[in-house]
C-alpha cells in the first residue's frame, strides 16, 4: 500500500508517500480502511526522532484514523457491538497516515452518525487524552474551574467542550485574539492571551484569589511553578506534554501548604486495556451525550490530501491552526 513515511528524522520534508507493507488484524483486532487520519503533535516529534513508536508497532505515524471496518476478529468485534461494514475511529499506537490501519477493537469507537469522517478522524487522541486527564486522574466535578492551556489547540478545543459538558467552568489560555474568539465560542468563560497578559495575574482575577481547581498543561518547563500559583487549595495539576522543556523548578512548599497534586501522563505506551477501559468510558459517558445532541464535537481546521502530509505539519508547527488538522485518504490509493 501507499502510506506517509518518514525517510529520516527532520523537518516536514521528511513525510513522503511511499510504498509500505500491508498490515494485517491478528486476535483482538481490526483491520480499517481508512478514510482520513487525525495529525497530532507527538507525529511531530517521531518525524523529528524524538518519540519511537513503541515495541511491536508500526513504524508510519499517525496515532488517530476513521473509516471503516474491512475485516477482524469476530469474537472481538461482537463483544463490542461493532461488525465489517461499521464506521468506526480509533486510536493506535502508530500506522494512522495510511489507507489501511490495524487497531485494536477495543479501542475503536462508532462514529456518531452526525460526525463527518473527517471529524471522527480528529476525535480519538484528544478525547482519549482528556478523559484519561481531566476526569481520571483530575476528578473533574460539576462547578470546578478549569484552566486549559493551549486553548485553541486540539487537545484544548476538546478539554473545553468535554468540561462544560459535564458542568465545569473553563477558562484557556491562547496566543490570539482569533483563537479566543473560538476558544469562547466552544464555551469557555474567558481566554487569556498569554503574549500580552500573564495568565497567573489574570487567573487569580477571575477566579476572586482561589485560583483553578484543574490545570491542564502541555507546556510544563517554566509552567510548572506558575501553575501552582494559580492552583486553588487542594487543586490538580494535570501536565500532558512538555512543550515548554522537561526541566522545571517545584515549589515544595506551596505543594505542601495548599495540598495540591501534580501528575503527568501519556497515552502511546500505554498498556492495550488502560486505553480499552477509556474508550469504554468514552462510549458509556461521552458518546450518549454527542448522541443526543449535546454540542460535542471535533473542531477540523482544514482537510488535507494524504500526500500533503509534509505541509501539515508544516502548519501546525507555524502554531495558526485552531482545533485539528486530518489527512484525507478519499481519492487515494488504498492498495
Amino acid at each position: 500500500m501507499l502510506a506517509v513515511g518518514i525517510a529520516q528524522p527532520g523537518g516536514p520534508e521528511v513525510l513522503v508517500l511511499g510504498e509500505h507493507p500491508m498490515p494485517h488484524a491478528s486476535d483482538g483486532e481490526c483491520l480499517i480502511r481508512v478514510a482520513a487520519s487525525g495529525v497530532n503533535r507527538p507525529d511531530v516529534l517521531q518525524r523529528k526522532g524524538l518519540y519511537p513508536p513503541p515495541q511491536g508497532a508500526s513504524p508510519v505515524p499517525g496515532l488517530e484514523v476513521a473509516g471503516v471496518i474491512h475485516a477482524g476478529d469476530p469474537q472481538a468485534l461482537a463483544a463490542a457491538g461493532l461488525r465489517v461494514g461499521d464506521s468506526v475511529c480509533a486510536l493506535v499506537a502508530g500506522g494512522g497516515y495510511a489507507p489501511w490501519c490495524v487497531a485494536p477493537v477495543a479501542q475503536c469507537l462508532p462514529v456518531p452518525t452526525d460526525w463527518s469522517l473527517d471529524e471522527a478522524a480528529a476525535a480519538p487522541e484528544a478525547f482519549f487524552t482528556v478523559w484519561s486527564n481531566l476526569f481520571d486522574q483530575g476528578g473533574l466535578q460539576a462547578g470546578d474551574r478549569v484552566l486549559i492551556h493551549g486553548g485553541a489547540s486540539g487537545i484544548g478545543t476538546t478539554a473545553i467542550q468535554l468540561a462544560v459538558a459535564f458542568g465545569a467552568r473553563v477558562w484557556v489560555t491562547v496566543s490570539s485574539n482569533d483563537k479566543a474568539a473560538a476558544c469562547l465560542a466552544l464555551g469557555a468563560e474567558g481566554a487569556i492571551n498569554y503574549r500580552e497578559q500573564d495568565f497567573v495575574v489574570e487567573g487569580l482575577a477571575v477566579t476572586a484569589g482561589r485560583g483553578f481547581d484543574l490545570v491542564l498543561d502541555m507546556v510544563a518547563g517554566p509552567y510548572i511553578a506558575r501553575n501552582q500559583q494559580v492552583l486553588a487549595e487542594e487543586g490538580r495539576l494535570l501536565v500532558i506534554a512538555t512543550q515548554g522543556g522537561a526541566a522545571a523548578q517545584l515549589d515544595a512548599g506551596l505543594l505542601l501548604r495548599k495540598r495540591q497534586r501534580i501528575s503527568g501522563n501519556t497515552l502511546r505506551t500505554r498498556p492495550e486495556a488502560f486505553k480499552a477501559a477509556i474508550a469504554r468510558q468514552l462510549r458509556d459517558a461521552v458518546w450518549p451525550r454527542v448522541v443526543a445532541g449535546a454540542r460535542l464535537r471535533p473542531v477540523v481546521h482544514a482537510v488535507l490530501p494524504a500526500a500533503q502530509a509534509a505541509e501539515a505539519h508544516r502548519r501546525m508547527e507555524a502554531g495558526e491552526v485552531i482545533g485539528k488538522l486530518v489527512l484525507s485518504w478519499q481519492g487515494e490509493q488504498h492498495a
